[in-house]
């Protein structure tokens, strides 16, 4: 209580896919309270989206919910904080004009309608651009002449937007701008060599600015990046109890966040975030030998180089079929509360067959790049003598989930990338020791998952803003996550099983050959 009432606090924020979560966290990094709202994005006309003022409502709702809770628990007002972090989904398109008006709704991660922009951005820089990178969006609209592109003067994530409403102040973090455009690690800035490229590509065009006039200022991990001001207050809390001048460090992403709150961020560690999407995250000793259009080169918060392998389906369509399974108890009366039921379920999957008794099951919910799809049609097939069971269903549902990154997974398996350990966080591990077992069958290497995982990217958050407020001058990310973060965590790994690996590997092989189905379903 004392440090809330003296306001040595720090605020951790993340605008997820389904959640914006807010938590607040002591000098010791110590969870003290958190609070959250539920959110969904939207598609509307062929695009994912969410418009702003469900920004502004999520995250108003969200702090509500921290500042309720911190009443509660300890019988004060949430007045005063030392220093905020804000985090969300990676990548996407918003782009405003110079009287920073919105010039189309927000483009999410979600979207696979870029694939001319991202291949001929990748030929031009040889690097490789993913449909979803903000500058995919950027090129995607001119190429195909949108009227509103003449008219940008700024572009930006959902963390940077956020950010800048609060302080005034329009920069990224590097993990997060790494997803705008690629990143030189030399310089933790924009790779000057690829801006200059994509000036001589767009000259023609006479746009009448300079890819350098529309990003945001590149900030490092333990920067201060502004701080909050009386304008960015009534945003997050209207209410008008929150106080403004906490300093805010750099925006970021989930991934970076990811890396943090599983300490994932020195050379040879490496993290699997899995919830609405899936992606692993390898911090590299040294740069791949080639170009491969299933990793995307990002960094760390503190801008080393990272292999990333992202995918754009995981629990979305586990979690359709729970609500199905939930929806037949109540036809008969019954009803089971959603974290038995969820934790049930996922249980069962380990009664199933190795294999999946001929089960097969694709999560395409939108497209998935990794295997060349635009757009996804999630399915269940089997032959009629498949062993038709809840728990090979079951089994089926968590295997597709992981399906398309083994895939990723394997290409750097070729490159001899190296790891000495894998920490898994997200919802597909929340019922203890399924996920994480599944997880080290299909990438035959132990799994981790810590006791602090379930706090997830907003207390990844939180800590870069701690981090920002109290490092030393001569502190690393590295050091500080080690000696004073993570210092007595604890945590459970799972080795891989041999029969697991041998029947998740059977499961791959039909899973693979039945990309054609998929393709099939979405072109019928």
């Amino acid at each position: 209580m004392e440090a809330i009432n003296n306001g040595q606090t720090f605020l951790g924020i993340e605008l997820g896919s389904t959640r914006i979560k807010s938590v607040l966290i002591d000098k010791n990094h110590t969870l003290l309270a958190s609070g959250s709202h539920e959110w969904e994005n939207s598609l509307i006309d062929g695009n994912w989206t969410y418009g702003l003022d469900e920004v502004w409502g999520g995250l108003q709702a969200s702090f509500c919910d921290l500042s309720q809770n911190v009443k509660k628990q300890y019988g004060v007002e949430l007045k005063n904080v030392n220093a905020i972090g804000i985090s969300a989904m990676m990548h996407g398109y918003l782009a405003f004009d110079k009287s920073d008006n919105l010039l189309v709704p927000f483009r999410t991660w979600r979207n696979t309608t870029t694939e001319e922009a991202a291949v001929a951005l990748t030929e031009e820089f040889q690097f490789n651009i993913p449909q979803r990178w903000s500058i995919a969006h950027l090129y995607q609209a001119i190429l195909n002449g949108e009227s509103h592109i003449k008219d940008v003067a700024f572009i930006t994530t959902l963390a940077g937007y956020v950010h800048w409403k609060l302080t005034g102040e329009k920069v990224l973090g590097i993990g997060d701008a790494s997803g705008v455009f690629p990143i030189d690690s030399n310089v933790c800035n924009y790779d000057p060599a690829m801006v200059d490229k994509f000036n001589a590509l767009i000259a023609p065009k006479n746009m009448g600015w300079t890819l350098q006039d529309l990003l945001p200022t590149v900030k490092n991990a333990g920067d201060k990046a502004g701080s909050l001001t009386s304008e960015g207050v009534k945003l997050l809390d209207p209410s008008g109890v929150l106080q403004p001048g906490a300093i805010l460090c750099p925006p970021e992403g989930d991934a970076g966040t990811g890396m943090v709150a599983t300490n994932s961020v020195a050379e040879r560690t490496g993290n699997i975030s899995a919830g609405t999407s899936i992606f692993a995250m390898i911090v590299l000793e040294k740069a791949l030998s080639k170009v491969h259009m299933e990793i995307d080169m990002v960094t760390t918060p503190a801008g080393k180089p990272v292999a990333m392998v992202h995918c754009n389906n995981c629990c979305s369509d586990i979690d359709a079929w729970i609500k199905l399974f939930e929806e037949s108890l109540g036809a008969f009366g019954a009803s089971a509360d959603k974290n038995t039921l969820y934790e049930t379920l996922y249980r069962k999957a380990l009664e199933g067959d190795t294999h999946c008794g001929g089960i097969l099951t694709y999560n395409y919910y939108s497209g998935e790049p990794i295997t060349g799809f635009d757009e996804g049609r999630p399915l269940l097939v089997r032959k009629p003598d498949a062993k038709f069971s809840l728990a090979n269903v079951m089994r089926s549902l968590l295997f597709s989930a992981i399906g398309t990154l083994k895939i990723g997974m394997d290409i750097l398996g070729g490159e001899n990338v190296r790891m000495d350990q894998l920490l898994g966080h997200g919802g597909f591990f929340k019922t203890q020791g399924v996920g994480q077992r599944l997880m080290a069958a299909a990438l035959n290497t132990p799994v981790s998952v810590m006791e602090s995982a379930g706090e997830g990217g907003a207390w990844g958050i939180g800590i870069l803003a701690a981090y920002a407020a109290q490092k030393t001058d001569d502190e690393t990310l590295e050091s500080y996550l080690t000696d004073k973060v993570f210092a007595n965590e604890k945590g459970t790994t799972i080795e891989p099983c041999p029969g697991d690996v041998q029947g998740f590997t059977e499961y791959m092989k039909a899973y693979v050959s039945g990309l054609a189905i998929e393709r099939a379903a979405v072109e019928n």
